[in-house]
């Protein structure tokens, strides 16, 4: 905005001199044409009487030509004025306007400035939102990736776990022992004819032998948690001796097999658990005997530790 403003600043100030220069030279022209007119026409009184009538005639022709170059001189003096004062109204017009327009113009300069200051550090916050956001998410990816990585390390682990364990009691499957694997944990289900007579809760020697080679298994994965319930059928617990009910029998009978377990020194005590379900987590039918024998059972359940787990979990 400052450099059109002095521009037609300038072109004003050149224009009102040359105007300037103009009118004082006609002014100056049209005074020596007016003495030099009051000249002749002493000159012409002067000689009326006695010149000869060619002379007087030249006089007048010469007063006539001075006179019209006079009258022309005056328009031009005339007008150059006006020209003078149109230029000065216009410099005096434009100077008033080019001085609000300047004032507007460094306001909202300045109202500019201001918003695109207030914009740039909006965008500055902004962006670094969104480079924390984008980090944040790259963390969250790479412990999503290291979870990801060890979920199939442990899926692979209970695998390997039940391969295993399904290798050492090859003999005994068919028997009332099955091994299967589901939601990531590995189930071994033992029923009761395999490891006690009707009543007890002492383990017989062929549940033993089973119950050692499980053990075998579990000593080589100190990593695993290792729960064993006890289970029974609904008929209610009719002898007499230490036992009151079912549930205590469950109990006693988890408890037992996790005594042969303890056996082996290399498996973690810590990773024992007994538990006595009683009647009260069936997977058949208490219509039928087979559905009771079912029942009737031991149930090893080995589950991945997941400190590991839980701790990306929480960083998530």
């Amino acid at each position: 905005m400052k450099y059109p403003i002095l521009i037609l600043f300038l072109f004003v100030t050149f224009s009102s001199c040359v105007s300037t220069q103009v009118y004082d030279k006609l002014k100056s022209d049209y005074d020596a044409l007016k003495a030099e007119n009051a000249s002749l026409m002493e000159q012409l009184n002067n000689r009326q009487g006695g010149a000869d009538q060619y002379t007087v005639q030249n006089l007048r022709r010469d007063l006539d030509r001075l006179q019209a170059e006079r009258d022309r001189l005056a328009l031009d003096y005339a007008a150059v004025q006006n020209n003078l004062k149109r230029l000065q109204d216009s410099y005096d017009a434009l100077e008033a306007n080019s001085s609000e327009n300047l004032t507007s113009n460094l306001a909202l300069n300045r109202d500019l400035l201001k918003q695109l200051d207030e914009k740039e550090r909006a965008l500055a916050a902004e962006q670094a939102r969104l480079e924390k956001l984008q980090r944040d998410l790259d963390a969250r990816s790479k412990r999503v990736d290291e979870l990801e990585g060890i979920i199939a390390a442990k899926e692979a682990q209970m695998n390997n776990l039940r391969e295993a364990i399904s290798a050492a009691l090859t003999n005994f499957e068919g028997k009332g022992l099955t091994v299967e694997q589901r939601d990531g944990k590995v189930y071994v289900s033992m029923e009761n004819r395999l490891l006690f007579e009707s009543g007890s809760w002492a383990v017989n020697a062929n549940g033993r032998q089973a119950v050692v080679q499980l053990g075998n298994v579990l000593a080589q994965n100190p990593e695993i948690a290792i729960l064993i319930e006890g289970h029974t059928d609904n008929v209610p617990y009719g002898g007499s001796g230490h036992l009151r009910d079912n549930w205590d029998l469950s109990t006693k009978r988890a408890t037992a097999i996790v005594n042969i377990l303890t056996e082996n020194p290399t498996i973690l005590k810590e990773n024992l658990t007994a538990a006595g379900r009683g009647e009260y987590a069936p997977i058949a039918s208490n219509a039928t005997a087979d559905g009771r024998a079912k029942n009737r059972r031991i149930e090893v359940i080995l589950t991945p530790k997941l400190d590991e787990i839980s701790r990306l979990l929480n960083e998530i």
